[in-house]
């Protein structure tokens, strides 16, 4: 199916669309711009780890051979013996709006649950970007509350309220 979404490693010849969505704020849109950083932070880290790591990792977002964008997690430590992870995603604005965001967000999902031992999944979604909380916006998953920063939403480059959500593992179908 042509529309259908996959994920994979970031290649390097990936790098160079990430490099975009993550350093200019046309692409990155209102909700992800976190400003000027490093540019050759990403080669760094993809030439020591692949992007991939215990901690998290990054995963690129494809539709047959076109490079839609990128997934995202992270370790969130949620008590002495546990954690979760955070999720997220950015894709390049002539893709959005498609749905493919929702499948990617589901496939990183369900490749976390199967190849990781954790039972929660979580992510961060700003209040007023309504598209990209859609996937948490399903049965299977739960808005958890409202969370804001302490600044201020309204100041040049804070970061705006955000809507925490999360999913949990399935329970186990296998027959006993």
């Amino acid at each position: 199916m042509q529309d259908e979404v996959t994920l994979g490693p970031v290649g390097e010849q990936h790098l160079t669309v990430i490099e975009r969505i993550m350093t200019d704020p046309d692409v990155m849109g209102p909700f992800q711009w976190y400003g000027w950083r490093d540019p050759s932070r990403l080669r760094r880290r993809w030439a020591d780890s692949g992007l991939l790591g215990d901690d998290g990792g990054m995963l690129i977002v494809l539709r047959a051979a076109d490079v839609l964008g990128f997934v995202s997690w992270r370790k969130i430590v949620t008590s002495m013996s546990s954690h979760c992870w955070n999720i997220g995603i950015a894709l390049l604005p002539e893709v959005q709006g498609n749905g493919h965001g929702t499948q990617a967000q589901r496939l990183l999902a369900r490749y976390l649950f199967a190849h990781t031992q954790v039972q929660r999944i979580e992510a961060e979604t700003d209040v007023d970007n309504v598209p990209s909380s859609a996937p948490w916006r399903r049965p299977a998953s739960a808005a958890r509350g409202s969370c804001a920063d302490t600044r201020s939403a309204s100041a040049p480059g804070t970061t705006p309220p955000c809507t925490p959500s999360s999913a949990t593992k399935p329970p186990d179908r296998r027959p006993a």
